[in-house]
């Protein structure tokens, strides 16, 4: 996750945006031909993820790894246990990842900035819901937030 999944999902959340200010709604998306590629290293490296995450006897975490928010989240060892308890669900979860990669891929090839946009929000989401039910399966508040947006 730490060194594939965040890297790849933020760089895709920073290249494709709506921002809005003062000056109204500006939208930044990839334009040269060099920003689109390298978003499609990124949406590659998110497609092939969850096949790394769904490998038998793939770890959460590595062993000396702690929470760094342990009032919220989970220790690893807790994490692990909610995987292997249904390592189907957790398959699932991945490919439900997976699925918004592929979306992402099909908008950079077409370089159609709304659907990157859209698979964004997509990837988002598969991340978002992984992580509510094992990273931080406690955390009212962003169960709630999560069901308010979706």
């Amino acid at each position: 996750m730490d060194s594939m999944v965040e890297p790849s999902a933020d760089f895709i959340f920073d290249s494709v945006a709506q921002i809005a200010d003062e000056h109204g709604i500006t939208e930044k998306a990839p334009h040269t031909d060099e920003e689109w590629k390298e978003v499609r290293r990124r949406a590659v490296q998110l497609l092939e993820a969850p096949n790394l995450l769904a490998m038998p006897g793939r770890k959460a975490a590595l062993p000396h790894e702690r929470s760094q928010n342990p009032q919220i989240e989970l220790q690893p060892e807790e994490i692990q246990k909610l995987i292997d308890a249904d390592h189907a669900a957790f398959v699932s979860r991945a490919l439900t990842l997976q699925d918004a990669a592929v979306t992402a891929l099909h908008a950079i090839d077409a370089r159609d900035a709304k659907g990157l946009f859209d698979a964004a929000t997509a990837l988002d989401n598969a991340c978002e819901n992984c992580h509510l039910h094992y990273w931080y399966p406690n955390d009212t508040r962003a169960q709630e937030a999560f069901k308010a947006k979706n």
